[in-house]
């Protein structure tokens, strides 16, 4: 199984998420081809109301515990609240472009 494809698994069996969006972002780094090394999630769960923001990423990197102490180099959380996402409209920011490695 993918590591995109296990992140996926484990935070919708964690969370019963209304809305999972998990990209590979590793392209937009200097790594091989194929690479599954940084990734976004874009989680939307009632189970983050009355958390504050660190307290969802804590629970989002509890569960991925094992791939962010191998596979996975950088994760970017986006966490919300199904009200909270609404008020965005569905939306968050672009990641940044890479900063080292030359691209």
């Amino acid at each position: 199984m993918s590591v995109q494809s296990t992140i996926e698994t484990k935070l919708s069996e964690a969370f019963s998420p209304d809305y999972l969006r998990v990209e590979n972002e590793s392209h937009m780094h200097n790594v091989p081809a194929g690479s599954e090394m940084h990734f976004k999630v874009q989680i939307v769960t009632d189970e983050f109301s009355g958390m504050m923001l660190i307290k969802r990423h804590r629970a989002v990197n509890k569960v991925l515990e094992e791939e962010l102490a191998g596979p996975i180099h950088a994760l970017s959380i986006h966490a919300f609240t199904t009200e909270e996402w609404q008020k965005r409209n569905g939306e968050v920011a672009d990641s940044p472009p890479c900063h080292g490695g030359g691209k």
